[in-house]
């Protein structure tokens, strides 16, 4: 099995003069699900190369067993290192897409047309589309088979609104995980602020913030094993 995992290459919070990029806990723990199962993964991102680490992801508090785990494992810090440019992917290749967050995602592949294309050749022919905490945003635009939106009556996940007021970032961002996902019809749910909770609607898995990372990726490998 193939599974393409796509990075941001968005690395601006805004007008803050802050940074951003992707969030490492929802790269590292859904790439060593896919590697410990023997899964072969590819990683791209709209610029290819080096996407940016959200600096915030790397502190202290946000370590868990699978950061750990990255930190000494050269050939995962290789392959970060060099994901392919998006515009080079074919759908084709792959039978699964995973998309991490942060707030990066936001900003470039919410309005990426190689990611919206790419979201739409997965969704629809079937194949298992895994998003987790801000990347449900890259769904903005994309749409079904019917010209409508792709999260119409589908339920769906994301980073909630509180959960961006607890960031203090609400003013900030473009636009709203939560508010995106119910404005497109999507049957939005969520757990409690900063618990695990996944939600699965066929062939489309999405996960409500960091701690559901490894359960996002989990259900994206349930799906692929039908």
């Amino acid at each position: 099995m193939k599974i393409l995992m796509v990075l941001t290459s968005h690395d601006k919070l805004g007008d803050t003069g802050l940074k951003t990029g992707f969030w490492l806990e929802e790269f590292v723990a859904p790439y060593f699900v896919f590697k410990d199962r023997s899964f072969e993964v590819t990683l791209a991102s709209p610029q290819g190369g080096q996407p940016p680490l959200d600096p915030k992801s790397d502190e202290p508090d946000f370590q868990t067993e699978a950061t750990a785990r990255f930190r000494k494992d050269e050939q995962a810090q290789k392959a970060l290192a060099n994901t392919l440019r998006l515009d080079s992917i074919k759908p084709e290749d792959y039978d699964a897409v995973f998309y991490p967050g942060g707030h990066g995602p936001l900003w470039d592949l919410a309005e990426d047309k190689h990611s919206i294309s790419l979201i739409e050749d997965f969704f629809q022919k079937g194949k298992p589309l895994g998003l987790v905490c801000h990347a449900p945003g890259v769904l903005r635009h994309a749409q079904n088979a019917k010209k409508e939106p792709l999260v119409k009556g589908k339920k769906v996940t994301g980073f909630t609104n509180t959960e961006e007021e607890a960031v203090q970032l609400t003013k900030v961002v473009p636009f709203l995980v939560e508010d995106m996902l119910k404005q497109n019809e999507g049957v939005y749910c969520k757990g409690e602020d900063w618990g695990s909770y996944v939600a699965i609607d066929e062939n489309l898995v999405t996960g409500q913030n960091p701690a559901s990372s490894e359960a996002a990726a989990l259900g994206l490998v349930e799906l692929l094993r039908r």
